[in-house]
This record gives structure tokens, sequence and C-alpha cells, in this order.
């Protein structure tokens, strides 16, 4: 069972439900913007900025446990691109419903002396408290759920060079041309060596060319 302590009515992402009532089918509609709370998205990858705009709409309907609230949020997020590395913008669009017990009822809408008769059922049941329910934990879970666990900037991104780390998008030709190791290392023994080094490995006599051309 999760119990809101304190909540703040002041707080925009608590929402009250006095004048719902507790009649079932009542309903209530609201449209909200607030500014996005700190770590809103998955950390380190993508996210909606803090104080960054968060629009919500909401059905709130009441029934016999207690009043169901369904919705559908929008922010935009930001990331980075894990191919490519770059700055990447995504409009985040989530639907999520929830329903928020009453404290008194179980879940089949019956009147019961404390909550949390049965603690698995109440493990992960959300509870109003004073007529009050905070949105927050509700909309974490669907912006997380929506957003990608490996963020793209384009579905076809290429990525960087695995050898120099440019950007491929940028250089669409861009290659290295490839050289067999072994050639390498014997190139770069080569250039190392002097002259005279080099002719005493060829068989000739240093200096034997100079006197030949005179």
């Amino acid at each position: 069972m999760t119990l809101n302590a304190r909540l703040d009515h002041r707080n925009p992402l608590v929402f009250d439900t006095h004048e719902l009532g507790r009649r079932p089918g009542a309903l209530q509609r609201l449209s909200r913007t607030v500014d996005a709370p700190a770590d809103f998205g998955i950390a380190g990858v993508i996210g909606v900025p803090e104080g960054a705009p968060v629009e919500f709409e909401l059905r709130l309907e009441s029934v016999m446990e207690g009043v169901l609230v369904t919705g559908t949020v929008r922010a935009k997020a930001e990331g980075e691109c894990v191919r490519c590395l770059e700055p990447l913008e995504q409009q985040l669009e989530a639907d999520f419903q929830e329903l928020f017990s009453y404290p008194d009822a179980d879940d089949r809408g019956r009147v019961i002396a404390e909550p949390g008769d049965d603690a698995e059922d109440d493990e992960d049941r959300l509870f109003l408290e004073d007529g009050l329910f905070d949105l927050e934990p509700v909309l974490r879970d669907a912006v997380v759920l929506a957003l990608p666990m490996q963020p793209v900037c384009q579905e076809d991104c290429a990525g960087l060079c695995s050898e120099c780390g440019v950007r491929l998008a940028d250089d669409p030709d861009h290659h290295h041309d490839a050289v067999d190791i072994r050639w390498a290392a014997l190139q770069g023994l080569a250039d190392t060596m002097s002259d005279g080094e080099k002719d005493e490995m060829s068989g000739a006599e240093p200096g034997v060319d100079e006197k030949q051309e005179k």
C-alpha cells in the first residue's frame, strides 16, 4: 500500500477530488501545464529538463473503489544520440491510467476497518488522502515507459568513425584505406633505416651508385 503523507494542495501535481464526490459515475475533466520536476525521465539518457513545460489532460471518474484517473501527458524531451553523441530533442506523448483508492474501501468497494488488511493486495495500490492524490509518481512511470532506452537522432544515423571519431553523417564518403599490418610494419622499419643500412640489405656496397654515375 502506498499512502501519501501530508499532501500539499498548492503543489500543481496534487489534485482535489472533493468536488467530484463519491457517487459512482461522476466525471471531471481537467487540463493543466506545470513545470517539470527534477530527474523527469531516464537518468543519463533522455528526459524532460527540469522546469520545462509539461502539459496534461485528465479525466477523473468516481468508481466504487475510489477515483479512476485517465490522462495524457505531453512534453519535449532532450538527450544525446547513442550513435553519434549529438544532442537531440523528441516530442513526448504518453497515456496513463491509475486508480486512487479510498482508504476505507477494498478493491470491491466494500468498507473495511483499516486500509492494508491484505498486505499483498495493498502493496502496489495508491490511496487518496483527505480527498487528495499526487499525480507525480504516475507521470514519472508514464514518461519513463514512453522514452527510448537508446535514443537516436534519426533512424539511419551512421554514428561515428571507429578509427578517428568523425561523425559519418557529416562526411558520407569518409573512409580509411585498409593496410595489411604486416606490410605496414615493414614500411615502418624501412622508414627508420639509414641509406647505408638499406644498401647493405640490398647487397650493394655503399656509394656504388655514386661511382657508377661518375
